[in-house]
């Protein structure tokens, strides 16, 4: 019998893991993970950027957990002496429709107390010679890391501090008693918790429901595919670039990402995933697709953004139109300069009604609390989270 089981072992998983091992070091913990290793999905695919916060709404946990999330990940980084870079990030706008939204975004990175600078065409002409637009908002705090190297710290601090970590050990069921939840896993074998966390990412919605949760929700999932420009490039920027993002949709546009090695990727799209961990050519699942299928929200969210994925898919299936929409403030990018780059796949939450769900997501049982969604910026504001839900599961202890 374990006293707290947490199920997953990316970024969110093992911040709470870690956290909660800190203030309980004479409870018995247990991370379990489906995989080989951590971060073998959303935390390990990412851009890596550490988000300022910007695009969120003020009081929203969004807003709240990454403007305290980017001084945590930050403080965690200088003290495990993990490489990260302050590049800061530059938000272009390439006319004039687009600088009225930029500076509706200007005013609530004020709203947000963040740092930001308001610049106009020839200010950023000077600081980033290959970009052009009208203006932009340079935000100082954004950055870059490895969320990958994080995850593995994490890992390594909570064995050292009696936490236990199981791997390849996939949940099919769970059942919740009074006293105590039943882990079922794929290889016959039977775990016992008193208390359940639930960071189950891409897999968030099929665990509520091994509880019978009532959660209106269901995971949908967007397929991000990037190229990286070749090494004599790597210089072709120092900021993060970004375009204004259309407010109506929940992804940020085609941008310019600073990694961690040096390199430059350009992405990314945002096509609709047959297959929820689907990273190769050819991505279906034959229970992944039934589901999305007989779902009503799939359907809604379909048919009200049909036009804008049809756009999606012909700027994937053919670089010209892909480079079209990467020239609107680079216009240096030649087509042969696009190489593969490894996917990602997005848990986009969205409810029966096709509304998608943007802020965080909790639902919780006598003895369980199950992260249901996690949006961008999750990898950023996982220490904040990490607490929260430290926060959430005492009161459940305390009402034992």
């Amino acid at each position: 019998m374990h006293d707290f089981a947490i199920i997953g072992a990316g970024i969110v998983g093992l911040s709470t893991a870690r956290q909660l091992q800190i203030r309980h070091p004479d409870k018995k913990i247990l991370l379990l993970e489906k995989e080989d290793r951590v971060a073998r999905h959303q935390t390990g695919r990412n851009s890596g950027v550490i988000h300022s916060g910007i695009y969120y709404a003020p009081g929203s946990l969004k807003a709240r957990f990454c403007k305290e999330g980017v001084e945590a990940t930050i403080a965690f980084c200088e003290k495990n002496g993990i490489h990260y870079e302050q590049c800061g990030k530059l938000i272009v706008a390439s006319d004039e429709a687009e600088h009225e939204r930029l500076l509706d975004l200007f005013e609530r990175a004020r709203l947000n107390d963040l740092d930001v600078e308001l610049i106009d065409g020839a200010e950023l002409k000077h600081i980033e010679p290959e970009i052009t637009g009208i203006g932009a908002i340079r935000l100082k705090t954004t950055g870059i890391v490895s969320y990958t190297s994080i995850s593995e710290k994490l890992a390594e601090e909570f064995r050292a501090t009696g936490g236990e970590i199981q791997f390849g050990l996939a949940v099919t069921n769970l059942t919740e008693t009074a006293t105590r939840i039943d882990i079922e896993m794929e290889t016959g074998k039977t775990l016992q918790c008193r208390h359940l966390i639930v960071c189950g990412g891409l897999m968030a919605d099929r665990m509520t429901r091994m509880l019978d949760m009532n959660v209106d929700f269901r995971i949908i999932p967007y397929r991000g595919e990037y190229y990286q420009l070749p090494p004599e490039r790597n210089d072709i920027v120092k900021h993060l670039i970004y375009p204004v993002p259309d407010p109506a949709l929940p992804f940020l546009g085609v941008h310019l990402t600073k990694m961690m090695d040096g390199s430059v990727t350009v992405g990314p799209s945002a096509l609709q995933g047959w297959k929820r961990e689907g990273y190769g050519l050819f991505n279906l699942n034959v229970r992944d697709i039934w589901e999305q299928l007989t779902f009503s929200g799939f359907w809604r969210i379909t048919y009200r953004f049909l036009w804008i994925g049809l756009k999606e898919l012909r700027n994937a299936l053919w670089k010209p139109s892909y480079l079209k929409l990467v020239h609107k403030y680079c216009p240096s990018i030649r087509r042969d300069e696009l190489r593969p780059y490894p996917v990602g796949v997005r848990a986009m939450a969205v409810r029966s009604d096709g509304t998608m769900i943007s802020d965080f997501l909790f639902a919780e049982t006598d003895r369980s609390l199950h992260v249901c969604n996690a949006p961008s910026p999750a990898a950023t504001s996982a220490f904040p989270i990490g607490n929260y839900i430290c926060d959430k599961i005492e009161e459940k202890i305390g009402s034992d």
